[in-house]
């Protein structure tokens, strides 16, 4: 993965700039690209610690197959790809944290400010944010919270730290199956519970799950969690309750949830910015909103035909960049280059232009 350039600035700098994109997954970094083809640098912003959005926070390891040009790549391979396609113009990311405050200015441009007392001069406003920020759908379980990041986890983030350890994971889709699979033989046990018997996941991966239960490699319980006991701080046992209504005891080291990820479109609602079914109304010429300078791009926005596609979400940014530079600087002709036989563009890329015999 390409070195991040993340903020080097102090919660209390006000940093200046021509462009905030808000989000960081792929339509997000091919704005970075869009806007850099057009010399506007531009600050990044995502509430989750890496880049890469929901291709790295949902599916890194599985393959996307309608990326033009590319058969297949992972979600983890598109975003390092996009890095390094990006790093020509520098942006810079400020990551962990989101907007939570936009305030017009007098002089047209907006400030912002984030979640870290991150605070922003800019000129325009992109917003790239998928969904929403994700935040897990969590067991209902009274006190059980207690554990969270202990040995509750809703993530896994350091597959090493469940290596030897007696595993209970709940869930029945893509993410509840892979993590199942990939622990069995790491971990010193494994038990899969889901609701029902089932699954929303890969029939490939239910299969394996089932054929390793045959070999007594694994478990799989059919029920839901409604209790649990701990000895001292620790949690020693849940209590799952069965389809015929009995209770049993099951002890474990460490509960794994996979009930999928929550997305919340956030302080975005609270910009003024027209909201149709938690997306943002644009039109398709400039995927500009209904606030002049803020566009939205990506599976954030609406209009007539949307279809939600990571290749929509370049067409969008690359129109979105062409019509801020026209409303930054509506004085100046914005021409169409290509890349291809622009020596300007090849300047601002870093690359020789070619000679053609």
């Amino acid at each position: 993965m390409s070195e991040l350039n993340t903020s080097p600035f102090n919660s209390t700098d006000l940093i200046e700039t021509e462009a905030v994109i808000v989000g960081a997954g792929p339509v997000g970094l091919f704005q970075v690209f869009e806007l850099g083809l057009l010399e506007i640098k531009a600050h990044v912003i995502d509430s989750l610690p890496v880049v890469g959005g929901q291709c790295v926070e949902l599916y890194p390891d599985k393959p996307i197959y309608d990326i033009p040009a590319v058969p297949v790549c992972t979600g983890q391979e598109l975003t390092d790809n996009l890095l390094k396609q990006i790093e020509p113009f520098g942006p810079t990311f400020h990551l962990n944290q989101e907007v939570v405050e936009v305030t017009p200015q007098e002089d047209g441009r907006f400030e912002l400010v984030t979640s870290l007392g991150t605070r922003f001069l800019t000129k325009t406003i992109f917003i790239a944010a998928g969904v929403g920020s994700f935040q897990p759908r969590t067991i209902k379980v009274d006190g059980i919270e207690q554990f969270e990041n202990k040995q509750l986890f809703y993530r896994v983030k350091n597959p090493d730290l469940f290596a030897g350890k007696n595993l209970v994971i709940v869930g029945g889709g893509d993410s509840a199956l892979d993590w199942t699979l990939n622990f069995v033989g790491k971990a010193e046990s494994v038990i899969l519970i889901h609701r029902r018997d089932g699954f929303k996941a890969a029939p490939a991966s239910v299969a394996k799950m089932k054929e390793l239960c045959e070999q007594y490699e694994m478990q799989f319980e059919v029920g839901q969690i409604t209790g649990f006991e701990q000895n001292g701080e620790q949690l020693s046992h849940i209590k799952l309750t069965g389809a015929d209504g009995v209770t049993r005891r099951l002890p474990l080291d460490m509960l794994l949830v996979f009930f999928g990820l929550s997305p919340k479109l956030g302080p975005i609602a609270d910009w003024g910015l027209d909201i149709e079914r938690k997306q943002l109304v644009v039109d398709t010429e400039k995927f500009a909103t209904n606030i002049p300078g803020i566009y939205a791009v990506g599976d954030i926005n609406t209009y007539p035909g949307k279809k939600k596609l990571i290749l929509s979400g370049f067409h969008e940014a690359a129109l979105a960049a062409f019509a801020a530079k026209e409303y930054m600087y509506p004085d100046k002709k914005v021409h169409l280059q290509y890349t291809t036989t622009s020596p300007k563009l090849h300047k601002v890329l870093g690359v020789e232009t070619p000679t053609f015999d």
